[in-house]
């Protein structure tokens, strides 16, 4: 059974490394000591194969410990080695000239840790398996004069066949340099290995080392090749060989097969520094490119990647075809660019190229327009062809650029513009994008503190019949109050508080306002009034867009019939599956739903008659231009699909008398402008709500 000395200060340390070494050895006898001297003055009794210390210690730090262990005539070989936080090389150095084995930092890599002690224990059993042997031999020796010589000749040839055992190269020289023994391991490998230049003189001068000092060396990693070109890595520790009076006659030198071990630390450090998909280098590798480029002062163009539309293929094919889809970018992108360049993966669908000693802006953009050429080009995964675009923000950097961060941050913000402009393309940063993306921080922080503070207010604008001039509802339109009394329109804060994902918690404010305002109508007037809202998304929504509004119902007491959805056809085409089913369990309820802006967000008309809706709203922007012919054909192609489906078509916008009638000739059902009425808090609409108010009314 092996036994294992554990030295830390921390009880937590001790448990967590004693459970760590049980893995590796469930029989090893595990000693901890939270006290250096305590586990020094163990050892000066008792025999151990491995000694496991921190090197930040009250009394004795882990260094000082090895020194003494180094200095103990009966385990001075054992192997020790030491965990500690610093990185610093001068902890490192000190632990190693004190005779450490190895060395390892913390927090410590589990399988590393296990891996190291793996190693060395074999190598501390092994060592105390000779001392055991020399021992045995000794004690053998004192028993009897006359049987001395055949004990000894019977002991060595067991203690050669018992080392001939041992996966570990072993050997020892004599004061003169020349070899007394070798074990058969070391045998076979060294009869593959072509020896380089200088190693012999090498082997020499630490041998001398080792005896001018009668100390071990310090465990060091050498190279070993045989035929065929392998390569396999040694942990080689030297000691002192002494006879049995004590004297120093020789240096024992062990190697231990730790190629394996290298391999996995290579592994783990490639996996730390590249992407498990793709392989291609991860954010980290390329922030150390970029600061080694910026370093050098070369002029370079960073490409900010991320793929348009890429959740719906994940979503609609699953991840595995996903997956395969960022891995064939990748190769894409890698097939593309010198050998200068760098292609890395930043995560999700988001990738980078490092355009290395560009000659301008311009190389760059054309650079830039051929990556949106190359992605644009279909995709062929698992049988099918998948086509996708980018949306490409290029920063440009050089000598004047502080840090890869920023470098970054700047394609990131451009890339961002390109895609609000509508993707697939790219664009150069420019200052002014900072500018606005600070702004827009500003602008969300106030928002958020509005929503706490009640900074936001509701408008709303008069709807009315066109066949018999009544008022038919009311639009809920919300306003942001500023510190210094004016109100914003949505269209100044809205496109923001939908970037920052505001968006739902402003539309269930205004969503409960609205419904609180409608009933207060209800029961001071005794007659309904309905009154709309504006959702700005479905999607996104934890407890789904139904909970929200009928919790606002609930709260208000409002009947479902005087509350009507408004929904743009954007909303409907992100949002299609989810707005499908849950607007028609509205619908069914009694809430009315009605298409805004209609007309400018290509619905289609499939689409558009499954949708339990019961308004079409005409965009203002084709009322606004009511004296072109073209205008007036739209708004009655409207009206006629409206009346195809039985839905009611609404005018919206409508500010002048001219444009009335003409809404009127087309056939529109009913109208809102500021022509029957501005949108006003709700105060300044009680004594007009008193009033039976009709459009002729409102409009004069």
């Amino acid at each position: 059974m092996s036994a294992v000395v554990i030295v830390d200060d921390s009880i937590a340390n001790l448990a967590i490394y004693a459970r760590l070494v049980g893995s590796v050895a469930a029989d090893a006898d595990i000693r901890r000591f939270s006290d250096a001297a305590e586990a020094l003055s163990w050892l000066a009794a008792n025999q151990a194969d491995l000694v496991v210390t921190d090197y930040l210690m009250p009394g004795m730090h882990g260094a000082e410990l090895t020194r003494r262990i180094r200095d103990l005539p009966t385990v001075g070989d054992i192997p020790v080695i030491i965990v500690t936080a610093h990185a610093d090389r001068e902890f490192r150095l000190r632990a190693f000239t004190a005779g450490a084995s190895d060395f390892v930092q913390s927090p410590i890599d589990h399988a590393e840790f296990r891996m190291r002690v793996r190693n060395l224990l074999l190598l501390g059993i092994h060592q105390r398996l000779v001392r055991e042997r020399a021992a045995a031999l000794e004690q053998e020796l004192r028993q009897t004069e006359a049987a001395r010589e055949q004990v000894l000749r019977d002991s060595r040839e067991r203690l050669a066949q018992v080392i001939d055992t041992i996966p570990a190269m072993i050997s020892a020289t004599d004061r003169e340099g020349r070899e007394i023994f070798a074990n058969a391991y070391r045998a076979r490998l060294l009869a593959r290995h072509a020896a380089l230049p200088g190693e012999a003189e090498r082997a020499a001068r630490q041998d001398q080392i080792v005896l001018a000092s009668a100390q071990p060396l310090a465990a060091f990693e050498q190279e070993l090749v045989l035929d065929r070109n392998e390569s396999r890595t040694f942990l080689t520790t030297k000691t002192p060989l002494r006879d049995s009076d004590g004297a120093l006659g020789g240096v024992l030198t062990m190697s231990l097969d730790i190629t394996e071990r290298k391999r996995a630390e290579a592994q783990l450090a490639f996996q730390a520094r590249h992407d498990f998909l793709t392989a291609l280098p991860n954010r980290s590798a390329l922030y150390q490119r970029l600061r080694e480029a910026l370093t050098e002062g070369r002029a370079l163009a960073l490409h900010f990647i991320d793929l348009d539309r890429f959740k719906l293929i994940n979503d609609g094919l699953g991840h595995h075809v996903g997956d395969r889809l960022l891995v064939a970018v990748a190769e894409r992108l890698r097939g593309t660019v010198r050998e200068r360049d760098a292609v890395a993966r930043l995560g999700g669908d988001e990738f980078a190229v490092l355009q290395a000693d560009i000659g301008g802006a311009a190389e760059a953009e054309r650079f830039a327009a051929r990556l949106n050429a190359l992605l644009a080009e279909p995709f062929a995964i698992d049988g099918r062809e998948l086509a996708v675009s980018a949306s490409i923000g290029v920063a440009l950097g050089g000598a004047g650029t502080a840090e890869a961060e920023e470098l970054l941050r700047d394609a990131d913000l451009a890339m961002y513009r390109i895609k609000a402009a509508g993707r697939n393309g790219y664009r150069l940063f420019a200052a002014d994008m900072l500018t606005r993306a600070r702004a827009d921080l500003a602008t969300e922080a106030a928002l958020r503190a509005a929503l706490v503070q009640g900074g936001f207010a509701l408008h709303y604008q008069p709807q009315f019949s066109l066949r018999d001039g009544a008022l038919i509802g009311l639009e809920a339109l919300i306003r942001w109050r500023q510190p210094d009394g004016t109100l914003l329109p949505p269209g100044e804060f809205l496109p923001v508080a939908a970037e920052s994902g505001l968006l739902h918690e402003i539309d269930d404010w205004v969503l409960g306002q609205a419904c609180a305002q409608a009933r207060s109508w209800l029961d001071a007037l005794g007659r309904p009034l309905r009154v709309a809202v504006n959702i700005g998304a479905l999607a996104g929504r934890a407890d789904g867009v139904r909970a929200r509004v009928l919790a606002a119902l609930d709260a208000s007491g409002l009947p479902p019939e005087l509350l009507e959805l408004e929904l743009t056809e954007g909303v409907l085409l992100t949002d299609a599956d989810q707005a499908s089913s849950e607007l028609e369990a509205l619908h069914r309820l009694g809430v009315r739903i009605a298409i805004d802006d209609f007309g400018t967000g290509f619905s289609s008309l499939a689409r558009l008659a499954s949708l339990r809706a019961d308004r079409l709203k005409i965009d203002r922007q084709f009322i606004e231009t009511l004296e072109r012919e073209d205008s007036r054909a739209i708004v009655r192609a409207v009206v006629s699909l409206g009346r195809a489906l039985r839905l009611e078509v609404m005018a919206e916008g409508v500010e002048t008398e001219a444009q009335l009638e003409q809404v009127r000739l087309a056939g529109c059902a009913s109208v809102q402008g500021f022509l029957t009425g501005a949108p006003v808090p709700p105060e300044a609409l009680a004594s007009r709500l008193h009033l039976a108010s009709t459009v002729e009314g409102s409009a004069r």
